[in-house]
């Protein structure tokens, strides 16, 4: 057991100074939500001591990444089983449109296509405004493959590299790979399924970036569809 001594009438704080420390309080939390919180959870800086802090610059990114994380969610819907893929029908060859070939200059760098690919070989740019985004696809059979390469040409730009069978099912989405913030990427684009697969590339800088996309291999036709 305790003994505890009582505190006295004159050993409690007055009403005046509960009050004072209460404004207090205020004042503090006030102070702390403009220079922390709004500006590294909102990107709001009225006293300009958050950028000093480089808070700021976190709370942009948090809205770059919320923005992102939309954008992405318009053009990728959530994937769908995979079985779902078998059951789609191949449409008959009739209705496949083949594009005309297009020379590449002998002058490209080695690496932006492989020494053995066959087939198509193409080479397409497109201009990219801040915030604009753009996708080219493919028609390619179930397993055959392209050799790829495109650049940002000095720039950076965000990513998804997805395909969709023929009468894709609404909520279908295969991905083969994505990156934020990318110059350039190269490698072998191989069919899972037959359809159009490709890439979608979004200009999240400030100043207009132009994307340019070599292709040799396996397929069918290649079509900016955005």
């Amino acid at each position: 057991m305790f003994n505890t001594k009582l505190p006295t009438i004159n050993e409690l704080p007055t009403s005046r100074q509960l009050l004072r420390s209460t404004v207090l309080a205020l004042i503090a939390a006030i102070v702390l939500l403009v220079t922390v919180v709004m500006p590294s959870e909102y990107a709001i800086d009225p006293t300009g001591a958050g950028r000093m802090l480089g808070l700021t610059q976190m709370g942009e990114v948090k809205l770059q990444l919320a923005e992102e994380a939309a954008a992405d969610a318009a053009v990728q819907p959530v994937a769908a089983p995979a079985a779902d893929v078998a059951q789609v029908p191949t449409p008959a060859p009739q209705a496949i449109i083949v594009a005309e070939p297009q020379p590449t200059s002998a002058a490209a760098p080695a690496e932006t296509v492989a020494e053995q690919a066959t087939g198509l070989k193409h080479e397409m740019s497109i201009s990219l405004e801040p915030g604009q985004g753009a996708e080219i696809k493919l028609e390619m059979l179930k397993g055959s493959q392209v050799n790829y390469f495109w650049t940002a040409n000095g720039a950076v730009v965000n990513y998804d590299t997805h395909g969709d069978p023929y009468n894709a099912p609404r909520d279908f989405y295969h991905g083969y790979g994505k990156g934020r913030a990318t110059p350039e990427d190269k490698g072998v684009l191989e069919a899972a399924f037959d359809g159009k697969h490709g890439w979608f590339w979004r200009n999240r800088t400030n100043e207009p970036v132009t994307v340019t996309l070599r292709t040799e291999g396996d397929y069918i036709a290649i079509k900016r569809v955005i």
